[in-house]
């Protein structure tokens, strides 16, 4: 293949590029897997281990320490042994986990098992958007960097059918038997097929460029970069660009982004804020907890899977968007729109639920129009955050950051959002308790400040090559 392309059209590149990058954004694939798995699986958990909600949201959410931790180390390792070795690791901590959370005997084991499948997603996460980001040629790089997010989303919508298909083989009820297993297990378990995938995937992709004029292997580098831009740029000049970037400092380290602003230089600081608002907007709720947060106001079981089933394709139809407007308007203006796109429809949301009526138990009702106006308002929230802040801050990540600085800066920002997934994940269960439209406004108050953080802070990066971040 790579003889091929080496002498073949742009267009052959560029088929190739796209290959190459879905199949490192299969790490996001992952990451929307096993966050959609869980929540499919959540009402099983507790019912055979006997838990309540404190237990159980515990058990989801210490995923997300991992992913953190995960994060933290990607970046050294990514350039210690090269982009695609640390994709296997990553690969194979999370195939481990897959089996391990399909065959738990107490909660904290389960919980463990997590915790390993958030060290792999948490490492994906950052190694993905770094080596789409060095790849992919800069006209190209908004949208190819975009396939993070929509592998992400195609994760979320794959395992809710694959929860469902599961759950209407054992008889609808997740705990019920299926080949000497429950149906939450084997929800848990599949997850080993996008696993093993990944690792089949991240054998075949080539090493980064910049990896490879880093640790001095030219000539595949040159190779390489025949391949994904093609024979019409100028390889030397692009190589002497990438080797005087590589070269111009020593491999990064953490202690290299401090600087004066409270310990950390102005853009990781901006890239964390980034992390931490895509997250504080409460994205990560729907598809955390969608099924049990439409049951609580009164929407039976199976239509809750449908509401979850049917946001999932809203939140593909926004990344498509997003990745048609990337590269044309620019990441700025999407964020915009979406920060105030978002911060409506949650205060619409939160206006909706505080109409909530005390029913059976601890169940909640809507009234007709309130519970209409709800499921409205949460699609559109999940639409405006498809299209702007789920994709353009993983580009972002992916090309903001001096190369110097980039793959520890990129650690940093995503263990900064695990930690806000964390957060966010953990605490929603006892604020939808204390009031679910109190947490909904403030989440829409944190939307509308992404509005203006973007608007002093974030640069416009559309068009610019790596060598120019700085």
């Amino acid at each position: 293949m790579a003889g091929t392309l080496s002498t073949g059209t742009h267009r052959e590149n560029i088929g190739h590029v796209v290959f190459i990058t879905a199949a490192a954004a299969i790490g996001g694939f992952l990451f929307g897997y096993d966050s959609a798995v869980i929540n499919g699986a959540v009402t099983g958990i507790q019912k055979h281990f006997g838990v309540g909600p404190v237990e159980t949201g515990f058990v989801v959410a210490i995923a997300l320490l991992g992913s953190a931790l995960g994060a933290w180390i990607a970046g050294g390792l990514a350039d210690r042994w090269g982009r695609t070795k640390a994709m296997q690791l990553a690969a194979v901590l999370f195939a481990i986990s897959s089996v391990g959370q399909a065959l738990p005997f107490a909660t904290w084991d389960l919980a463990m098992w997590r915790v390993l499948a958030g060290v792999g997603i948490g490492m994906a996460s950052v190694i993905g958007p770094a080596y789409i980001a060095e790849v992919a040629p800069p006209a190209y790089r908004g949208r190819l960097g975009s396939f993070q997010q929509l592998a992400i989303v195609l994760g979320i919508a794959v395992s809710q059918l694959v929860n469902y298909a599961i759950a209407q083989l054992a008889g609808g009820d997740v705990n019920n038997e299926l080949l000497g297993m429950q149906a939450w297990q084997w929800m848990l378990g599949a997850c080993l097929v996008p696993a093993l995938l990944y690792l089949l995937f991240s054998t075949i992709i080539p090493e980064s460029p910049r990896f490879l004029v880093a640790v001095g292997r030219t000539d595949r580098a040159r190779r390489v970069l025949a391949e994904v831009e093609g024979g019409h740029i100028d390889l030397d000049t692009r190589l002497a660009e990438i080797r005087e970037s590589v070269h111009s400092e020593r491999r990064t380290r953490l202690r290299d982004l401090r600087g004066p602003a409270f310990g950390l230089l102005p853009i990781v600081w901006i890239g964390i804020a980034l992390s931490v608002f895509q997250q504080f907007v409460g994205i990560n709720v729907i598809f955390y907890y969608s099924a049990s947060l439409w049951q609580s106001v009164g929407i039976n079981q199976a239509d809750s899977l449908l509401i979850s089933f049917s946001t999932s394709i809203i939140n593909i139809v926004g990344t498509f968007i997003a990745i048609a407007l990337v590269d044309r308007v620019g990441r700025r203006p999407l964020l915009l729109v979406g920060s105030a796109g978002m911060a409506v429809s949650l205060a619409v949301a939160a206006w909706a639920f505080a109409s909530g009526v005390p029913g059976a138990g601890d169940t909640v009702t809507l009234p007709g129009t309130e519970g209409t106006v709800a499921l409205v308002a949460a699609h559109v929230f999940v639409l405006f955050f498809a299209l702007s802040w789920g994709v353009v801050v993983w580009v972002l990540l992916g090309e903001m950051f001096p190369n110097r600085i980039r793959a520890a800066a990129l650690s940093v920002a995503a263990a900064a959002q695990w930690v806000a997934n964390w957060l966010i994940t953990v605490s929603f269960p006892s604020l939808a308790e204390w009031s679910l439209s109190g947490a909904y406004v403030g989440y829409a108050l944190f939307a509308a400040l992404s509005l203006v953080f973007v608007l002093l802070k974030v640069r416009e990066t559309k068009g610019r090559k790596l060598e120019e971040m700085g």
